[in-house]
C-alpha cells in the first residue's frame, strides 16, 4: 500500500484523500488479481469488483407490517415510500442520493428508472442480478432523491416478507435476491413488529440459511419496530421476549445480538385509536430510533474495512478452490502414468508369452531375437489398444470414484477451512464436471500463487493501511 506524506494543518483532507487512495488501491487489486481467477473457474458469474466499485449500501428487510417504509422516510425527510398496514410495494427499489438537484428545498424524488436500467447501467453493483430473470426486473427500481441523509450511502428498501408466498407466487427466488444484495450491502437491516416477531416464514429462512451464508453478522441489525402499538410495558416485555426466543432458536445462537426498539413519534401522536400510544412507559423507555439513523449513518466508515473483509474472504476461497483444482489433477497425472505403466507391463508380459506361446506349438519359427520382436509387436499392438480403449473406462472409473470423495482433496483440520470449502465446493464439482479433469496443472498452480499472495501479503498491507489510517 503507498503511503503519502502528511501535509501539516490539513489532516482532515490528507485523511480523505489517503482513503481515496486506499480504496482506489484495493478495487486495482480485486479488479487485476482475483476478477480473472475468478471468471475463468465460475467463481464469479461478473467481474469481483463490480459488487464493491460503488456506494455504501444499507439494506433493509422485514415483515410487510413492521414499518419499513416509515422509517426510511423519517430518515430521509420526505414521503418517498408509500406505507400502509397491508402490503403496499413488492418491489426491490434502490434509493440514492441525487446530486443535480439541490438539497435546501422539499425532499422529493427527483428521478426514477427501472431494473432493466439499473441491472445495465455499469455504474450500479447489480449485473450480477441480471440471472433472476425479466420477472424480477419489472419489480427492481431505481428512485434518485435531494436527501441530505444519502449522500454517502445508498439504501434498499424490499418486499414485506410474508407467511404462504412461494417462488412461483414471486416469479423469482426471493431468497437468492436477498442473498445478492445483503453480500453487498455494508449493513443490513431485519425490522419486526409486536404483531409478528419473528415468526414469519421467509423471515425465518433468511435469518436461518440465507444472511449467514452471504454476510457477516457483525453486519445485521436488528429492529423491534412499532413498540408503541404494545398495550403496556408487560406487553413489550413478552413481546420482546418471544422475538429473543425465536430468534435464539432460528439463529442457534445463545447471545441475542442487540435489539433496537422504536417506533415512529408522527406515526404514534396521528393514531385515530385512542389509547394506542402509551406515552407513561414510552417516555421511561425512550426511542433508539436516533441510535439506528446514526448507525446507518456510519455505514460509510465500515466501507474499507469490508473492502479489506471482502479481500481476505474471496482471496481465501479462491484460494482453497485452486488448491482442490490443483490436488485433483495431481491425483489424475499420477494415476494416468500409474495406469500407462500398469498398462505397458502386462501388454508386454502377455505379448512375450503369447510369442512364447506360439513358439512352442510351432505356430512361429526361428531364432529368439525373432520372437522377441514378435512378442514386443504383440504387447505394443494390445498396449494400443490399452491406451485408446481401455484407457477411457479407467479414467471414467477414476473421475467418477474422484467426484463421489471430493471432500478428500484438501485437508479440512478446522472451522475456517471447512466454512471457505462449503462456499467453493458446488464450483469445483461443476468445474470439474464440465472440464472432466482436462485442464493445465501449471497454470492452476500458477494463478493460485497470485492469489496467496493477495490473500497473504496483500491482505496484511490492507490491515497495516488501516492502522496508520486510525493514527491520522
Amino acid at each position: 500500500m503507498t503511503k503519502t506524506e502528511s501535509p501539516p494543518g490539513d489532516m482532515p483532507m490528507y485523511r480523505e484523500n489517503y482513503i481515496n487512495a486506499l480504496r482506489k488501491e484495493l478495487l486495482e487489486m480485486v479488479e487485476k488479481e482475483l476478477t480473472p481467477v475468478a471468471l475463468r473457474y465460475g467463481y464469479s458469474e461478473v467481474p469481483l469488483e463490480s459488487n464493491i466499485k460503488w456506494r455504501p449500501q444499507v439494506l433493509v428487510l422485514g415483515n410487510y407490517s413492521s414499518g419499513k417504509s416509515t422509517l426510511i422516510n423519517e430518515f430521509l425527510g420526505g414521503a418517498i415510500q408509500r406505507t400502509g398496514q397491508a402490503p403496499t410495494d413488492d418491489s426491490f427499489t434502490v434509493i440514492t442520493f441525487d446530486e443535480t438537484v439541490p438539497c435546501d428545498g422539499p425532499v422529493r424524488v427527483t428521478e426514477e428508472r427501472d431494473g432493466r436500467f439499473l441491472l445495465n447501467d455499469p455504474e450500479f453493483p447489480f449485473e450480477a442480478l441480471k440471472k433472476h430473470g425479466q420477472r424480477f426486473a419489472t419489480h427492481f427500481r431505481l428512485k434518485k432523491v435531494n436527501s441530505p441523509f444519502l449522500k454517502n450511502l445508498a439504501l434498499i428498501d424490499t418486499p414485506g416478507m410474508l407467511d404462504s408466498i412461494t417462488e412461483r407466487d414471486r416469479g423469482y427466488n426471493y431468497q437468492d435476491v436477498i442473498g445478492d444484495l445483503a453480500q453487498i450491502a455494508d449493513l443490513v437491516l431485519v425490522m419486526f413488529d409486536p404483531h409478528k416477531a419473528g415468526t414469519v416464514r421467509e423471515a425465518h429462512v433468511s435469518l436461518r440459511d440465507t444472511l449467514p451464508a452471504r454476510t457477516f453478522d457483525d453486519r445485521v441489525l436488528y429492529v423491534l419496530n412499532r413498540v408503541d402499538e404494545c398495550t403496556s410495558l408487560s406487553d413489550l416485555l413478552r413481546v420482546y421476549g418471544t422475538l429473543c426466543w425465536n430468534l435464539s432458536q432460528i439463529t442457534g445462537r445463545k447471545d441475542i445480538p442487540m435489539i433496537h426498539l422504536t417506533y415512529s413519534p408522527h406515526a404514534a401522536n396521528s393514531s385515530d385509536e385512542p389509547g394506542t400510544c402509551y406515552s407513561a412507559y414510552l417516555k421511561e423507555l425512550g426511542n433508539q430510533r436516533e441510535q439506528l439513523k446514526k448507525a446507518i449513518a456510519e455505514a460509510p466508515r465500515h466501507r474499507l474495512d469490508h473492502l479489506a473483509t471482502f479481500i481476505e474472504t474471496h482471496g481465501e476461497r479462491l484460494a482453497h478452490l485452486l488448491e482442490a483444482l490443483m490436488a485433483y489433477r495431481r491425483k489424475f497425472i499420477a494415476f494416468q502414468i500409474k495406469n500407462a505403466l500398469l498398462g505397458l507391463g502386462i501388454c508386454l508380459m502377455g505379448g512375450a508369452g503369447l510369442a512364447a506361446l506360439l513358439s512352442t506349438y510351432g505356430v512361429l519359427a526361428g531364432d529368439l531375437n525373432f520372437i522377441m520382436a514378435v512378442g514386443a509387436g504383440i504387447g505394443a499392438f494390445f498396449f494400443v489398444l490399452w491406451m485408446t480403449l481401455l484407457r477411457k473406462f479407467f479414467v471414467f472409473r477414476f473421475h467418477r470414484r474422484t467426484m463421489q470423495t471430493l471432500d478428500q482433496l484438501t485437508p479440512l483440520e478446522n472451522q475456517t477451512r471447512r466454512d471457505s470449502w462449503q462456499a467453493v465446493r458446488d464450483l469445483v464439482d461443476a468445474f470439474l464436471k464440465k472440464t472432466g479433469g482436462g485442464y493445465s496443472l501449471a497454470t492452476v498452480r500458477q494463478e493460485h500463487s497470485a492469489v496467496r499472495k493477495v490473500f497473504d501479503r496483500g491482505a496484511r498491507e490492507v490491515r497495516a493501511a488501516f492502522n496508520e489510517l486510525s493514527r491520522i
